[in-house]
């Protein structure tokens, strides 16, 4: 795991070294909002350590959609409540079984029994949030029902979940959300014009949230125009099954 990067004021990712997957906190006043914590065993208590070493105390924690790299959860971040969206609360406790299978049978009981402990909410309560944010919940069925971007207004950093990613073609749910994940792009492109960094759910923060905006447009676009998309992201490790998933879902 690469330690923590500080990309705007208070606000830190890690990124795993599985998927390049991140994990967020919002930080100040000695307390933490802990965002999609990720992914191996040992790099969530890596993270546990890190939060301890910055004495940050753990007041909440959220995720951004019910796939299991992103319910994730640790001893060591304490005992906080969870939150995400109404929809992936609900799918977190319906689809938990399939969940903790995709874990993989040596991930540990007892990280694996604190998977998706999450609490529906519209708006994260202020008690789990430190002072100085005030995330506002983007909430639409882009790549995963009730997924959730976060909007730092103050800050001016669009947390996207798993959009927007610098490494990842769009991946809409299949067999049947690609109109969803268009939709997803406009409501997302609202705050991506003011975002001066964005973070994805997998890959590098950046400050280009609105260039991968129109990014994913485009490759969406080719895909269902019948053209073969020019992006660079073709080259990263399992894009061109991703693109051929994509194709499936317009054929």
């Amino acid at each position: 795991m690469r330690a923590f990067q500080e990309v705007a004021a208070g606000v830190l990712v890690a990124t795993s070294r599985r998927m390049s997957t991140t994990s967020t906190v919002l930080a100040s006043g000695g307390e933490a909002l802990l965002i999609d914590p990720a992914w191996m065993p040992d790099e969530l208590e890596a993270l546990a350590a890190s939060l301890d070493r910055r004495n940050l105390s753990v007041v909440g924690g959220f995720s951004t959609h019910a796939h299991q790299d992103h319910l994730l959860w640790h001893p060591g971040f304490g005992d906080a409540p969870r939150w995400a969206s109404p929809r992936t609360a609900q799918l977190a406790r319906s689809e938990r079984a399939t969940l903790v299978e995709y874990l993989g049978s040596d991930f540990p009981t007892r990280l694996a029994d604190l998977m998706g402990s999450v609490q529906g909410t519209e708006a994260i309560p202020c008690a789990s949030v430190p002072a100085g944010f005030h995330p506002e919940l983007i909430v639409h069925d882009g790549h995963a029902p009730g997924h959730t971007a976060l909007w730092l207004s103050e800050q001016r950093v669009l947390i996207a979940g798993d959009m927007l990613s610098d490494i990842e073609l769009p991946l809409p749910f299949y067999p049947d959300d690609l109109p969803s994940y268009l939709e997803a792009l406009d409501v997302l492109a609202v705050h991506a014009q003011h975002a001066l960094v964005v973070i994805p759910g997998h890959g590098s923060p950046g400050t280009d949230a609105l260039a991968r905006v129109d990014a994913d447009r485009r490759v969406l676009d080719d895909i269902i125009r019948g053209r073969e998309p020019d992006d660079r992201r073709l080259a990263d490790p399992g894009m061109q099954e991703a693109l051929a998933h994509l194709r499936e879902m317009v054929t």
